[in-house]
C-alpha cells in the first residue's frame, strides 16, 4: 500500500467548502475526509455515469453521497443542493470517477466537468492528488504501482469566473512543487547513468554511419577508461564537444559525466564569432574531436595545438587491453567499488550535468547550465507518458548541442536500455528511413522541415514500426500532418521545448476516445496544439506588454513556466536574468494559451509580432496561410517562404516575404498572395508589403528558421543597416 503525504492542511477551511481534487483513491479519499474531521462532516458528489473504480464506490456506501448526471441535472438546481448540504456543516468532496485517458494525464475530471463544476458557482478549494513510484520508471503514475500518494490542499479560490481555469492553475502548481521534491530528481546523473548502462548491457548502440554496434555494457566500459584518461590529464571544469550523434559524441559525453567535467556540445556549424562567443563565456580550454570529423569541416575556426583532445589517437593510446578491463569492471564490479573508482555522487541536483548554448537564430548564443536535477526530472516526466518497453529503439540524429538531442536522444535511452541508432545529420532523409526500417525504430524526434523531407523519400511501409514521430522547434503545418496520416498512416505528434527547460514541455502522445461502455474521456492529443503540458511543470500567463498583469488560461497570453526541469538562469548574464524570473517563475518569451484539458497552443514568439499600424500582427500566422497557398517545384521539402518585420515611414513596421519559390512577375504573385490572405479571413493590414526573391530560407541544424539570418536577408534587399 502507497505511503500517503498531506500537505496543506493550513488550506482546510474553517466553514463547509466544496473541495475539488485532480483524482481519487479510497487512501486519498480517507485521509482528506480525516482531515475535515470525518465522515459525518462530509458529503460526496459521484457523477453516475463517471462512476469512481469500485473500491472507491465501496468505501462511499455508508457516507452522505449525493449522485447527479451532468447531462441531465440543471445547474441550478444542483447548486441548491450543494448549499444546502453546505448549510448542514458538511464539506462536499467531488469524487472524479476514471475516464479513458491516456496515462501521465494531470486530471481526471475531463474537460465538460471543468465547464459544469465552474457554472456551479461556488467557490471551490482546489486539491492535488499524485501518485508517485520511487524510480526511474513510470515516476508519476496514474494506476495502483505507486510508492506514495501526495495530496496537496491549495488555498480556496476567490469567488468569480473561470473556476476552470483557476483550479487546473491550482493543481498544475501543486504538481510541479511536489515533482520537484521527488527523492529521484534529487539524484545524481552519472549514479543513474552507471546503472541504466548496467542493467540494460545487452542493449545496443548502432552507428548508422558504419553500422557497427556496442552494447551498452561496453559503451560503459570504454566510458570509464575515458573518464580516467581525462581526470588524469584535465583539470578543467569543462570541456567542449565538437562531436555530431554517433560512437565517440555519445561515449565523449558520457565520459564526462562519469569524470565530473561538465560537457559543453558545441553547434559546429556555428560563425566564428558565435564560437569565439561560447568560448569566453563557458571558459573552456579544451575540445574533444575526432580528425575524421574535423576534416570535413574545414571552414570551422578549429583551435589549434594542444586545444583538441582527439577522441580516436586518446582511445588508442589507452590501449585494447586497457579497454578491454575496464568493460569487464563494468560488467561485473559491485557498484560499491565503481563508486569508489569514480565518486558517482559527486554531483547531483543542483549541480551542473552539461552546459549548452541556444542556437543564436535572434542574437548572441546564451549559455544554459543543465542541471542533474533538470534532465534527470525531464526523462522522468516524459517517460511517466509514453509506452515504451526495454529493446525499443529510438533514432538518435538529431545534433547533441540541440537540448533534445542530448537529453531525449543520448541520456534517455542509456537510463531506461532503449536501442539506440545514431547518424551524425538530420538533413540526409533517405538514409534516415533506411535506418528506420532496417532496425524497427520506435520513436523518432525531428523538425517538420526535416520530416516532410522525410516523407518525400518513405514508402507507405517505412514508419510501420514507429510508435512516436515526434516534431518541434516550429510549427507543424496541416498538409504534413495530412501527408503523413495519408501516406503512411501515422499521426505525427507536435511537442514544445526549450533549452532552458531541458528541454520537453508539452507534447501529443497516445490519444484516449469514449467508449460505448464510457463515453467521458481525457485526450492525449490535439492538432494544432503542442500537446498537454507535462506531469510536474506548471504554467501561467500574463499580459504580453505588462508582466504583473495575469492572464486566464483560455486567453492568449505571456507563457511563464515552473518545474523541476526549468532552469534557473544564463550563466554571466545577469541583465538578461532579472527579465526573466518573478517568483519562481521562468518567462519564455512565447506566447499561448491553455484549455481545460492542459492543452498548449503556442501563438508564437513575442519577438514574431510587428506593430503595423498600431496592431499587432503575428508572423507566423501570416508565413503559415502564405506557405500553404504558394506553389512549390515538385519534390520541394523545404520552406518556401518567411515573414519578417521592416521599419515603415508611414506605418511603423510592415511585413516583407522572403521567398524562394517566387523570382519573376512578383507583383502579380503579390496580388494573388494578397487576395488569398483576405478571403481566407485575415485582415488587409495583414499583407505583405512586397516580395523579395532569395535563394533559400536560411534553416539552423536543429531545424528552425534562422531568424537572425532571414532578418539579414531582409535588411541587405532592403538596404537597411
Amino acid at each position: 500500500m502507497a505511503k500517503v503525504i498531506f500537505n496543506g492542511k493550513e488550506n482546510l477551511t474553517s466553514a463547509p467548502s466544496l473541495y475539488l481534487p485532480n483524482r481519487v483513491d479510497v487512501a486519498a479519499l480517507r485521509e482528506l475526509e480525516n482531515a475535515l474531521d470525518g465522515k459525518d462532516s462530509v458529503a460526496y458528489m459521484v457523477e453516475e455515469v463517471l462512476k469512481p473504480e469500485p473500491s472507491v464506490m465501496r468505501f462511499l456506501k455508508h457516507r452522505k453521497v449525493l449522485t447527479f448526471n451532468f447531462r441531465k441535472a440543471q445547474v441550478k438546481v444542483l447548486r441548491e443542493q450543494l448549499l444546502d448540504l453546505m448549510q448542514e456543516g458538511r464539506d462536499v468532496v467531488f469524487v472524479p470517477g476514471k475516464p479513458n485517458a491516456c496515462m501521465g494525464c494531470i486530471s481526471d475530471v475531463p474537460m465538460p466537468f471543468m465547464m459544469q463544476l465552474a457554472a456551479l458557482h461556488i467557490s471551490p478549494v482546489p486539491v492535488f492528488v499524485g501518485n508517485y513510484r520511487n524510480s526511474l520508471w513510470r515516476t508519476f503514475c496514474t494506476d495502483k504501482t505507486a510508492d506514495e500518494t501526495v495530496i496537496c490542499v491549495r488555498p480556496k479560490l476567490a469567488p468569480g469566473p473561470l473556476t476552470g481555469e483557476r483550479v487546473l492553475e491550482a493543481w498544475m502548481e501543486a504538481s510541479a512543487e511536489v515533482y520537484a521534491e521527488r527523492p529521484i530528481v534529487k539524484t545524481s546523473l552519472a549514479r543513474l547513468l552507471v546503472e541504466g548502462l548496467r542493467k540494460n548491457g545487452k542493449s545496443m548502440l548502432i552507428d548508422g554511419m558504419d553500422g557497427s554496434s556496442l552494447p551498452f555494457s561496453k559503451v560503459l566500459g570504454v566510458a570509464m577508461a575515458l573518464a580516467k584518461e581525462l581526470k588524469k590529464n584535465y583539470d578543467d571544469k569543462r570541456l567542449g564537444i565538437l562531436l555530431p550523434p554517433g560512437k565517440g559524441g555519445v561515449i565523449a559525453n558520457y565520459a564526462c559525466i562519469l569524470a565530473g567535467i561538465v560537457p559543453v556540445n558545441i553547434n559546429y556549424t556555428s560563425s566564428e564569432a558565435a564560437f569565439e562567443s561560447i568560448v569566453r563565456q563557458s571558459g573552456i580550454k579544451h575540445f574533444i574531436s575526432a580528425r575524421t570529423f574535423m576534416s570535413k569541416l574545414p571552414q570551422f575556426p578549429w583551435p589549434k595545438g594542444d586545444a583538441i583532445i582527439h577522441l580516436d589517437k586518446t582511445l588508442k593510446g589507452i590501449g585494447l587491453a586497457k579497454i578491454g578491463a575496464w568493460v569487464a569492471f563494468a560488467r561485473v564490479a559491485p557498484m560499491a567499488l565503481i563508486n569508489s573508482q569514480f565518486n558517482l555522487d559527486a554531483y547531483s541536483g543542483d549541480d551542473e550535468a552539461a552546459l549548452l548554448f541556444t542556437s543564436g537564430s535572434s542574437g548572441e548564443p546564451k549559455g544554459v547550465a543543465l542541471t542533474h536535477r533538470m534532465i534527470i526530472a525531464n526523462v522522468t516526466q516524459l517517460l511517466s507518458k509514453v509506452y515504451l518497453e526495454p529493446g525499443n529503439k529510438f533514432l538518435c540524429s538529431l545534433p547533441i548541442f540541440h537540448s533534445f538531442g542530448l537529453t531525449i536522444s543520448t541520456m534517455l535511452p542509456a537510463l531506461y536500455g532503449f536501442g539506440m541508432v545514431t547518424y551524425p545529420s538530420p538533413l540526409e532523409a533517405k538514409k534516415l528511413n533506411e535506418l528506420i526500417e532496417e532496425h524497427q525504430i520506435s520513436l523518432v524526434v525531428s523538425t517538420p522541415t526535416f520530416a516532410r523531407s522525410m516523407l518525400r523519400r518513405a514508402s507507405a511501409d517505412t514508419y510501420k514500426s514507429v510508435r512516436y514521430f515526434v516534431v518541434g522547434a516550429e510549427k507543424l503545418q496541416k498538409a504534413v500532418y495530412d501527408e503523413f496520416k495519408e501516406k503512411c498512416n501515422l499521426t505525427i505528434l507536435e511537442g514544445y521545448g526549450l533549452t532552458e527547460t531541458a528541454p520537453v514541455c508539452a507534447v501529443n502522445l497516445d490519444d484516449a476516445t469514449s467508449t460505448a461502455e464510457q463515453p467521458y474521456f481525457v485526450p492525449g492529443r490535439r492538432y494544432g496544439s503542442v500537446g498537454p503540458i507535462i506531469p510536474g511543470m506548471a504554467v501561467r500567463l500574463t499580459d504580453p506588454d505588462d508582466d504583473s498583469v495575469s492572464v486566464p488560461l483560455n486567453e492568449q497570453g505571456m507563457i511563464w513556466f515552473k518545474g523541476a526541469n526549468v532552469f534557473k538562469g544564463y550563466i554571466g548574464r545577469d541583465d538578461l536574468n532579472a527579465g526573466i524570473f518573478r517568483d519562481g517563475w521562468f518567462k519564455t518569451g512565447d506566447l499561448g494559451k491553455v484549455d481545460l484539458n492542459g492543452f498548449l497552443t503556442l501563438g508564437g514568439r513575442r519577438s514574431r509580432f510587428s506593430k503595423v499600424a498600431g496592431e499587432m500582427v503575428p508572423h507566423e500566422v501570416v508565413e503559415d496561410a502564405i506557405e500553404a497557398f504558394v506553389p512549390k517545384p515538385e519534390g520541394f521539402a523545404g520552406r518556401a517562404v518567411a515573414v519578417m518585420g521592416v521599419p515603415d515611414a508611414q506605418k511603423g513596421e510592415a511585413l516583407v516575404l522572403l521567398s524562394c519559390v517566387h523570382s519573376t512577375n512578383l507583383p502579380a504573385a503579390l496580388d494573388e498572395i494578397r487576395s488569398h490572405l483576405v478571403d481566407s479571413g485575415l485582415p488587409r493590414l495583414w499583407c505583405p508589403r512586397e516580395i523579395i526573391p532569395v535563394e533559400c530560407i536560411p534553416v539552423l541544424p536543429t531545424g528552425k528558421m534562422d531568424l537572425r539570418g532571414c532578418q539579414m536577408l531582409a535588411n541587405e534587399a532592403l538596404g537597411l543597416q
